[in-house]
């Protein structure tokens, strides 16, 4: 048999705590092995690391591609890769409330590179008795479906697949009732005799027996490991589909845009600040007070409600959050997660218009302007404050998957795009004063915006490619 997941060395830490120490560990073919210990020993550590998930201390981890070369996932170094098309399922669900049951399956498997064909959807729908939910979202099911559709999702990239894959499974019976218990008993079973490959950590005695192998931690950190021979069940698994091309960037994007599309919070908590900061601004600033502020000041209210916009938290964060969606997504996309994320969670669409508007709404309070040949440049400084809002969604993400202790001291680094902000106002005072040149030194306003520009993709860069903690 060949080994379709290798922990060499394997040391893991929590903290000061050591959670694993010199583990080495194989998966191979055509068997299941079940982590067993009391809460808190290791076993879902050891079950997520095998999926890059965690940071090491020491040691490296490798899994088999389709090419039958062993790829390192992740080490000590710093070296990251993509997993190959495998299957997972946390111990919390890992999905959002607002997908559909539907998508979330078929997400699963385009991820993994299986042809979506919806009669075979169905098929693994009915199986698990989902098949009548297949349009509610997720949200809408009770706690044990919900889970159903979790552990499906996890199995579905194997059972789909004509190739040998690796699955993870975190407590997949927790919440299970016992039909839904001996289908998962019997599935895995099948699973094994085509040649795939199951991690699982579990309390549960009926799927313990289900393993060909027991990891068993014990309260002190000792591990050990023994052999059995499982129970034998009938299992009639549906057949495999054809390869199909493997999307996991796009799965992103498309799943992030079905969200928002259905449930345009990021869109509205973006809008409304801007919006009011203009409408206040437009109220409570005369002429004659701009008249006296200066042209840098209305400078800095036409750029303001675009530049709140960008700078406010991505509704992102919260769908991440919830059910540990973000880390079923972080494990699935590797080490381009954050960039992708940074992309997803900042504001596109919305700061070149809002420009526009606070031009046209503003304009009026100052008679000596020549609009047409600001209008002809207006669309520079929106088009650069998109690279401040990916340094800003960046921040937040990162701020997001840090401590406590590490997130309240990188989220001063937001201030840090106040500069990008300044110079773009100054750039813009310039362009409303003298009009548009293309000088390079640094009191030219095309330097300023380039220069702003830089800031802010240096910002973006350093936080998406800074390690994980």
């Amino acid at each position: 048999m060949l080994p379709l997941i290798q922990l060499s060395g394997l040391d893991i830490h929590r903290g000061n705590r050591l959670v694993i120490s010199e583990i080495d560990f194989e998966l191979f073919e055509g068997e299941v092995v079940a982590l067993v210990g009391h809460n808190g020993c290791g076993k879902t550590t050891l079950l997520e690391s095998s999926a890059g998930m965690h940071s090491i201390s020491s040691g490296k981890i490798q899994w088999r591609y389709d090419n039958s070369e062993m790829k390192i996932i992740r080490d000590s170094e710093g070296r990251r890769n993509s997993l190959p098309p495998m299957g997972l399922t946390l111990q919390k669900n890992g999905m959002s409330g607002e997908e559909t049951v539907e998508e979330r399956l078929k997400i699963a498997l385009a991820v993994s590179g299986c042809e979506i064909n919806d009669n075979k959807v169905s098929q693994l729908l009915t199986s698990w008795g989902l098949e009548h939910r297949k349009y509610d979202r997720i949200s809408q099911l009770s706690g044990g479906l919900a889970r159903r559709l979790a552990v499906l999702s996890g199995l579905a990239p194997a059972v789909m697949s004509q190739k040998p894959r690796a699955i993870l499974l975190d407590e997949p019976s927790e919440g299970l009732d016992e039909s839904a218990r001996l289908l998962l008993v019997n599935w895995l079973r099948g699973l094994v005799s085509r040649g795939h490959g199951i991690i699982l950590a579990t309390h549960d005695p009926e799927i313990i027996l289900a393993a060909d192998r027991v990891i068993r931690f014990d309260e002190i950190g000792n591990v050990s490991e023994t052999s059995q021979n499982p129970v034998s069940t009938n299992s009639e698994l549906p057949e495999p589909v054809n390869e199909a091309e493997i999307s996991k960037l796009s799965s992103l994007f498309r799943w992030a845009y079905r969200m928002e599309k259905r449930n345009p919070i990021d869109t509205i908590g973006r809008l409304i600040p801007a919006i009011l900061a203009l409408l206040m601004t437009h109220t409570l600033i005369s002429q004659e007070e701009i008249s006296v502020v200066g042209t840098d000041f209305f400078a800095a209210l036409i750029l303001l409600p675009s530049f709140i916009c960008v700078v406010i938290p991505p509704a992102l964060i919260p769908r991440y959050a919830e059910e540990n969606c973000g880390r079923w997504w972080a494990a699935i996309i590797g080490p381009k997660f954050r960039m992708a994320s940074s992309i997803i969670g900042s504001s596109i669409i919305l700061p070149l218009p809002l420009i526009y508007i606070s031009w046209l709404i503003l304009s009026d309070r100052i008679d000596y302007l020549n609009n047409s040949d600001i209008l002809a440049w207006l669309w520079l400084p929106g088009l650069v404050m998109f690279s401040v809002a990916l340094a800003a969604s960046s921040l937040h993400l990162l701020v997001s998957d840090l401590r406590r202790s590490s997130a309240s001291v990188v989220s001063l680094l937001l201030l840090i795009l106040v500069w990008p902000f300044l110079e773009l106002i100054d750039a813009l005072e310039m362009i409303i004063l003298n009009g548009m040149s293309f000088g390079y030194s640094l009191d030219e306003p095309l330097s300023m915006i380039i220069l702003s520009c830089l800031v802010s993709l240096l910002v973006w860069g350093i936080s998406v490619y800074l390690p994980d903690a």
